[in-house]
């Protein structure tokens, strides 16, 4: 990208993801906790998140982003408009396995998140609830929220959270 006054436009530039809303988060707390709290208050919000994040937490703070977001599309970029720039363009999950296994990285990091899918919205309880005792027949409640979560596009957190109400009601 053409440098800027903004790494976070820049990289939301070059994402490729829906730049018509955004929310600039800035920094994710460095503790697992806090985190996944910023996460939360943010996993609902109809725009492209904007974070910034460094080196050492990459790895930490995208395993935390998948488990919360999903397979959101996303974009990790790092080192915008000087030599070793990178721009890595994956579902959340995939950002994540890569950055464990390649966790060396350095420089100025922005991580972008595509915003929730509509489809999620259109998925009604009783669908939800259908597949998952479909699933819970087969699988323990963990593998059935996984496999339902991600054919109907939800958070698996929301799912298995449902699985878990539905395993008490004897589904």
């Amino acid at each position: 990208p053409i440098p800027g006054a903004s790494a976070a436009l820049a990289a939301l530039t070059a994402s490729g993801l829906a730049g018509d809303k955004f929310l600039f988060v800035g920094f994710l707390p460095a503790h697992g906790p806090e985190r996944r709290r910023a996460i939360r208050e943010v996993e609902a919000v109809p725009a492209t998140l904007v974070f910034f994040e460094g080196p050492s937490r990459l790895a930490e703070s995208l395993a935390d982003l998948a488990a919360l977001l999903g397979d959101r599309p996303a974009a990790v970029a790092r080192e915008l408009t000087k030599l070793h720039e990178e721009i890595r363009r994956a579902p959340l999950t995939d950002l994540a396995a890569h950055y464990e296994k390649h966790g060396d990285v350095k420089g100025e990091i922005v991580i972008v998140v595509a915003p929730p899918s509509t489809t999620a919205e259109a998925v009604t309880v009783d669908k939800l609830d259908q597949q998952l005792a479909e699933a819970l027949k087969r699988h323990p409640v963990k593998d059935a929220s996984a496999i339902v979560a991600a054919a109907l596009g939800l958070p698996r957190r929301e799912v298995y959270a449902r699985a878990l109400e539905l395993k008490k009601q004897g589904a």
